[in-house]
């Protein structure tokens, strides 16, 4: 019987991974010096440009294969609410013509933060490596 919650979490999780390593992509395909310069524009460390892309396309990797999803989920989490308060926020929920609202954000951080309060197990490499070391660590017990 499939577990409706698993199944729901893992949708979340594989949809908001397959979205950050887009958007870390991206950052990278359209050069990464541009926005590192954006992020100076902004009073923000250029260096701080190529962080926020690697947790995004690493990170963004790492949930769609369940690789320290909870790790992961509290990093993007940290990503998302940087982004909502020193970009998106003037620029209210929607946007102002110019510039996108912080609603794509505001989802973006919700399920993050889902997904690292509750984990997720199906098809997660996180549940097959620690669930081997689980089983060697029982075995030993009844030796």
């Amino acid at each position: 019987m499939i577990n409706k919650f698993e199944a729901s979490t893992l949708m979340l999780r594989v949809i908001l991974g397959m979205s950050f390593f887009i958007h870390g992509l991206v950052k990278f395909q359209g050069g990464i010096e541009n926005i590192a310069g954006w992020f100076d524009s902004i009073s923000l460390p250029g260096g701080l440009a190529y962080v926020v892309a690697l947790i995004e396309l690493v990170g963004g990797f790492a949930l769609v294969i369940g690789l320290g999803t909870r790790i992961v989920s509290v990093l993007l989490s940290l990503v998302m609410i940087g982004a909502i308060f020193k970009v998106k926020l003037a620029a209210g929920f929607l946007g102002d013509g110019q510039t996108a609202g912080y609603e794509l954000d505001l989802a973006f951080l919700a399920m993050a933060v889902f997904i690292a309060i509750n984990g997720s197990k199906m098809f997660a490499l996180d549940q097959l490596i620690f669930n081997k070391q689980t089983n060697k660590s029982e075995n030993n017990k009844v030796a």
